[in-house]
């Protein structure tokens, strides 16, 4: 039986092109603020004098600064997309405390700068720990008044909207893994088929188009690793992390041994982009930017390792998009919401799925390689120190990439009639523990790691 609810979601919307370090608290605020200006464009008489104030709550006012939430809003405001930013221009944003801004509103100029940003620390009862509210007014008079959610992977919700209603057209409707192993057996067609057709029927592109599109995504995702794997020196912010990837390719490479260098190489690689997302540069969502070193890490290493070919990858992408899809659906993928868990277990699965696909295994061996990720993924904390996306993220990427690998090869060494532990049981024990977890290490830097300071003060 299918779930009146399906998931309609588009692989582009969970694998997006943006900045980091955050896609919850860059990518999902930008975005919020962009349809913000979007919204008071609509209005046709208001006063010269009129300000728009934002107002962050829950995580984003305890690690937004730290995330570059300031510069995210900003930007937005500016009327530019995530895809659109270049990273230099981003990270200058801001660059100066009392630095003023014009946002363009018709032919009005609407003053802006740090101080229209406020950072609300204490506990508020909204729907989600992302909350943003923001207003257009005067002195005497409320213009525009919108509540925003960024609730993970730079997806926003807007209070008041309604779900778009994708799901009627969808030709093979599911909300589980059991559902989807239903319709695959039903259909007579592949997963990566089977998701094909939903997306030409969510997203209206041609067969053709989505393909392109995937390769391009593909393509910022290797552009990251290599970019990452030549780039020195110290990351953005007071932690002063120096940057660790070229060294670890440079001893990969000559490492005598065949086992260790393979480590080594999907260290490196899985560091690499995620030493560009602390840094504030483009990276892809996968399934946030948080967690975006451990798919273009694996990719990179089928890539250049297996020789795995460029459909091949295509297809594996939308399987792992299928593990991403249900991670969102049935729990969360926000690290304000599951913890660490939601991140880098989510692209820990994803990438498990993916794995396991490219050695030819079973829709049953994918599900179990992706289970075994999100398993051992369990009530890991979302604990950054001084709010950076730095420690201990960027090794959890790499770690997160090696367990994929390992479930891959446990799921795959084994009868799967034996499996006791489904993935929809393991994504339901994942909201639980999500939901009892103490907001403390919830991307809130009060607890964990994120009790060690050194050094860092932005939080």
């Amino acid at each position: 039986m299918i779930s009146n609810n399906p998931i309609s979601t588009s692989i582009f919307d969970l694998f997006k092109v943006g900045p980091g370090p955050s896609s919850s608290h860059t990518i999902g605020p930008m975005k919020a603020a962009k349809d913000f200006l979007s919204r008071i464009k609509t209005l046709k008489n208001f006063s010269t004098s009129a300000k728009i104030e934002i107002t962050l709550y829950g995580s984003l006012a305890a690690t937004g600064k730290g995330h570059g939430t300031d510069r995210a809003i900003l930007a937005g405001l500016l009327n530019k997309s995530p895809e659109e930013c270049e990273p230099e221009w981003f990270s200058n944003l801001f660059s100066k405390i009392d630095e003023k801004y014009f946002i363009e509103i018709d032919s009005q100029k609407i003053n802006f700068s740090l101080s229209n940003i406020h950072f609300e620390k204490g506990r508020f009862d909204f729907p989600h720990p992302n909350t943003l509210i923001m207003q257009f007014s005067d002195e005497s008079k409320l213009y525009l008044q919108e509540e925003y959610y960024s609730i993970g992977g730079g997806f926003i919700i807007r209070k008041g909207e309604t779900k778009s209603d994708n799901d009627k057209n969808i030709p093979h409707p599911y909300s589980t893994m059991n559902e989807l192993k239903d319709e695959i057996k039903k259909s007579n067609l592949t997963l990566p088929e089977l998701m094909i057709e939903n997306e030409i029927a969510i997203s209206n592109h041609t067969r053709e188009e989505i393909y392109f599109k995937i390769e391009n995504i593909i393509n910022f995702m290797i552009s990251a690793v290599d970019r990452g794997l030549v780039a020195e020196g110290v990351l953005p912010g007071s932690i002063q992390l120096h940057r660790k990837a070229k060294s670890l390719f440079q001893k990969a490479k000559s490492q005598t041994s065949e086992h260790d260098s393979f480590l080594v190489y999907l260290n490196a690689y899985c560091e690499a982009a995620s030493e560009e997302n602390a840094a504030g540069n483009i990276v892809v969502t996968a399934p946030t930017s948080g967690a975006s070193g451990v798919i273009p890490g694996i990719i990179y290493f089928l890539k250049i390792h297996q020789k795995i070919s460029n459909q091949k990858l295509i297809d594996a992408m939308l399987v792992a998009a299928t593990m991403g899809f249900l991670v969102k659906h049935n729990a969360s993928i926000s690290g304000a919401e599951m913890g660490c868990m939601g991140e880098i277990g989510t692209a820990s699965a994803m990438a498990a799925s993916m794995l396991a696909f490219c050695a030819n295994q079973s829709v049953e061996v994918i599900e179990s390689a992706a289970e075994i990720a999100i398993e051992h993924h369990l009530g890991m904390t979302c604990d950054p120190i001084g709010g950076y996306v730095q420690i201990p993220c960027i090794e959890r990427n790499a770690m997160g990439a090696v367990k994929a690998y390992n479930a891959y090869l446990l799921a795959s060494s084994g009868n799967q009639s034996f499996q006791k532990i489904s993935l929809d049981n393991v994504i339901k024990v994942m909201k639980a523990t999500g939901e009892e977890m103490s907001r403390k290490y919830k991307e809130t830097s009060e607890a964990g790691l994120a009790g060690l300071s050194l050094g860092a003060t932005e939080c």
